[in-house]
């Protein structure tokens, strides 16, 4: 990530704390807040310091069927010495770089996942073996008609 240094935390950031910078090919969302929800920045009564802030980077991918990814790092700066906590450039770059580091370790985690679950590749199936050419059946002969006998037989005596 390359830090604008005529930024005082290093990225141009809108009136809520926020704003997008492009790294490793990725869009990243960063978030930069403290804790008061917008009130005035007092001094903390109970620690007698001001509040922290925080620092988030999160970036995101969509996958096949419905997957998605996402990485997230967060750098908190601390008050001290009675004094609000002062833009610090290096804070913005430290969440982009473990977001980026968070979402590399999860795509790993991901992609090795996939193949434990992977269904195995089924066993060739064998080619059925053909079935042996059945021998033509002869045509049947046309039965030949029993021949008249020659000879007249006796006829039956009653």
């Amino acid at each position: 990530m390359i830090i604008d240094p005529a930024q005082p935390w290093g990225v141009a950031i809108d009136y809520a704390g926020r704003a997008t910078v492009t790294d490793g090919g990725h869009s990243i969302d960063i978030r930069i807040h403290d804790t008061t929800m917008g009130g005035p920045l007092e001094v903390d009564p109970m620690t007698g310091e001001y509040p922290q802030v925080y620092v988030t980077a999160q970036l995101g991918r969509a996958g096949t069927a419905g997957s998605s990814l996402r990485g997230s790092g967060l750098v908190i700066l601390n008050a001290q010495g009675g004094l609000p906590v002062v833009p610090n450039q290096e804070a913005v770059r430290d969440a982009v770089a473990a977001a980026l580091a968070d979402f590399e370790t999860r795509r790993t985690a991901y992609a090795a996942l996939c193949a434990a679950w992977a269904p195995p590749t089924p066993d060739p199936t064998p080619q059925p073996t053909p079935e042996p050419t059945p021998e033509p059946t002869p045509e049947p002969t046309p039965e030949q008609p029993t021949p008249e006998p020659t000879k007249p037989e006796a006829a039956p005596v009653q």
